[in-house]
């Protein structure tokens, strides 16, 4: 079984369609959630499913971000994901879970990617650019903003919308299918890196 932690920053709509995809159940465990405020709404998710939390920052009962690798490595983890994650991986973290940190991406990258580039900032930016199609990224996580090797994208059709909240919508519905796929493909040890391209074996 896939040993997954999740890591969060907003309201974990992204974590509940992990915890409550059927596929999933008897492929990974989440072991904990974590993230960079102590109020996220996501924690009240996590703890309904009995998962265990954890705060990184300074003060008391929070994970130090120099201390963030260790206490990763003793829960013996196969993959970490970012659910909405809004900070920079410390690069020693990035090091040591090579290939092992995925990240959803609610555009389709190189487009409308990097830093800044997160929430209704992308769907802004979208809407603005009169683009006619979005979607959702699921990349490997590196040094970079938005910049590891793609692993899977959907599109979404977004030539008749009258707002980016209408994007945002349509967008989030899309990342709900793809992320739990792509850690079911983990899981089943279907992803595979072949040059300069990441494949999903069938």
């Amino acid at each position: 079984m896939l040993r997954v932690a999740v890591f969060v920053s907003g309201r974990g709509s992204n974590l509940k369609a992990i915890l409550t995809h059927t596929d999933l159940a008897n492929l990974i465990k989440v072991i904990a959630v974590f993230s960079d405020k102590s109020d996220c709404a996501a924690f009240e998710i996590a703890k309904s499913f009995g998962m265990e939390t954890k705060v990184i920052g300074k003060g008391e009962n929070k994970i130090d971000t120099a201390d963030l690798l260790s206490v990763l490595k003793s829960y013996n983890l196969d993959l970490i994901v970012l659910a909405g994650y809004l900070k920079l991986i410390p690069l020693e973290v990035v090091k040591h879970f090579e290939n092992r940190i995925i990240n959803i991406h609610p555009a389709l990258l190189p487009s409308f990617g990097g830093k800044g580039m997160y929430g209704m900032n992308v769907h802004n930016a979208v809407f603005n650019s009169s683009a006619k199609v979005s979607g959702a990224t699921v990349h490997f996580v590196d040094a970079e903003y938005d910049r590891g090797k793609i692993i899977a994208q959907r599109c979404v059709d977004v030539s008749d919308v009258n707002s980016p909240e209408e994007i945002a919508e349509r967008v989030l519905k899309i990342e709900h299918q793809l992320l739990p796929e792509v850690i079911k493909a983990f899981a089943q040890n279907k992803i595979e890196i072949e040059g300069n391209r990441v494949v999903i074996k069938s």
